[in-house]
């Protein structure tokens, strides 16, 4: 039987493990990203020298239009450190056509010093802007994964294996240095677009069928983006609101199924599963009684909205997704299309090193530590640094946004108007018999597709039937 109590036990110990994945996380690399902008400390200006514009010189090299590289018109100052000024020029020219070419083999279009998405965008397409960035993630979580591979894949189920009238959800905590790390690790370099790793604060489960202890599908969550336009909205908070009570907030930066759960429609259970009683509880017995890194603040654990977005444009997973006729991620608007995924494709390392040389990060808080304050910060330093423009980071592919109640008044507590959370009670068991009955018998009734899955389909390394060894 399931219940909403959180599970704790290891679901396996691996025979094999190596070192941890080193994988850039989405947040800081010096230190979680601040939440508070109003803490950060202004640089002090530093010397800048000119160099040429970026000139069309052939077909690899844009136009931008800016000739100096301090950029203070958009907001950037951005200075180059002592040294010879040629050879930073020529590493600049050559970096800069690296960007471009890539760009342009991924799919995206180089236009007047600004890059534009393939026209006609469909899901396959989006896939497939995102498989360069996918391979590169592949090949440098392969050192920490590649001999733990044939253990990992045990806890895969082929179809044969799958019993929906038997099946048995349960949520279990992913822990760090366990062996239920190591899955969720593996199982998400399976995803069609680069799974991050998650801000700061992070609280990641996989979900098990007890009927045969096999992977259905994974659950991450992570600190928020401090300011989202549609559910900022939603919310209807002040910016002093916002600085107050976004800690009640978490984003889930992965959600799904793997095959072959995912053929049985189970992306929708892993979506309810998100929002039981288990999930808030466990955030609670993380997070009560810690204190925040820059304001100090006392935090009292309680989890009062998720938000997530879709991976491919609109999402046939949230939308409509119901419990019991209430809905449960309410569609709020389109992200700006904007991001570093474009550039995960072996070209960060360089970017990386070119920025550390040559840019200076944007001052913040001491408590947050040195450096960068995350990916897109090094991204958007480095590039008018080569002569390009820095809202190269907006791809132009559009995600659905959604966010999620944990309470009849989440938006009232987060306003600031009410101070008791009136919790939407929904167990593991109540949210799973729900999907049971409304999706996935009905599917499994008249769609086995399933049953024919392979698990060995699934392998990265230690098969060569999916191209990818």
């Amino acid at each position: 039987m399931l219940s909403g109590a959180p599970a704790k036990a290891a679901i396996f110990r691996p025979q094999c493990t190596g070192p941890r994945s080193t994988s850039a996380s989405r947040g800081a690399e010096g230190g979680p990203k601040p939440q508070d902008d109003s803490e950060i400390q202004q640089p002090a200006p530093r010397a800048t020298i000119d160099c040429p514009a970026a000139v069309s010189r052939g077909t690899d090299t844009p136009r931008t239009g800016y000739s100096r590289l301090d950029r203070r018109n958009h907001g950037d100052t951005v200075s180059l450190a002592n040294g010879n000024r040629r050879s930073t020029r020529r590493q600049a020219a050559e970096l800069r056509q690296k960007v471009v070419r890539s760009l342009r083999a991924q799919g995206f279009r180089v236009r007047n010093g600004s890059i534009l998405p393939p026209q006609g965008l469909s899901k396959a397409r989006i896939r497939e802007l995102h498989e360069t960035a996918v391979e590169h993630r592949i090949e440098r979580a392969r050192n920490g994964l590649f001999r733990a591979e044939r253990d990992l894949l045990r806890h895969i189920a082929s179809g044969a294996e799958v019993d929906p009238s038997r099946m048995s959800p349960r949520l279990v905590e992913v822990l760090p240095n366990s062996g239920e790390e190591l899955l969720f690790r593996y199982a998400s370099l399976h995803w069609s677009i680069p799974v991050s790793s998650g801000y700061g604060r992070r609280l990641r489960f996989l979900v098990i069928d007890d009927s045969n202890q096999k992977l259905v599908g994974l659950i991450g969550l992570g600190d928020p983006v401090y300011s989202l336009g549609p559910r900022d909205e939603w919310v209807g908070w002040t910016p002093s609101d916002r600085k107050m009570r976004l800690a009640h907030v978490m984003d889930a930066f992965v959600l799904g199924a793997v095959p072959p759960y995912s053929f049985l429609l189970c992306g929708k259970l892993v979506a309810m599963l998100a929002v039981s009683d288990t999930v808030r509880h466990a955030f609670r017995r993380k997070y009560a009684g810690t204190r925040s890194v820059i304001r100090r603040k006392l935090h009292d654990g309680r989890l009062a909205l998720i938000t997530t977005a879709s991976a491919l444009g609109r999402s046939s997973v949230y939308n409509r997704l119901r419990f019991d006729h209430r809905l449960l991620y309410h569609p709020v608007g389109f992200t700006k299309g904007s991001g570093d995924f474009h550039f995960s494709n072996g070209l960060y390392g360089a970017i990386t090193e070119f920025a550390g040389k040559h840019c200076d990060p944007t001052a913040k808080q001491r408590r947050w530590g040195t450096g960068f304050r995350n990916r897109r910060e090094v991204v958007k330093k480095c590039l008018p640094a080569i002569g390009l423009s820095s809202d190269w980071v907006y791809h132009g592919i559009e995600r659905e946004i959604f966010v999620v109640p944990l309470a009849r008044n989440s938006r009232e507590f987060l306003q600031g108007q009410q101070c008791r959370l009136l919790w939407h009670r929904q167990t593991e068991s109540q949210l799973f018999q729900y999907f049971r009955d409304r999706w996935m018998m009905p599917r499994a009734s008249w769609d086995d597709t399933f049953k024919s899955w392979p698990k060995d389909e699934w392998s990265i390394w230690s098969g060569k039937e999916n191209g990818r060894g």
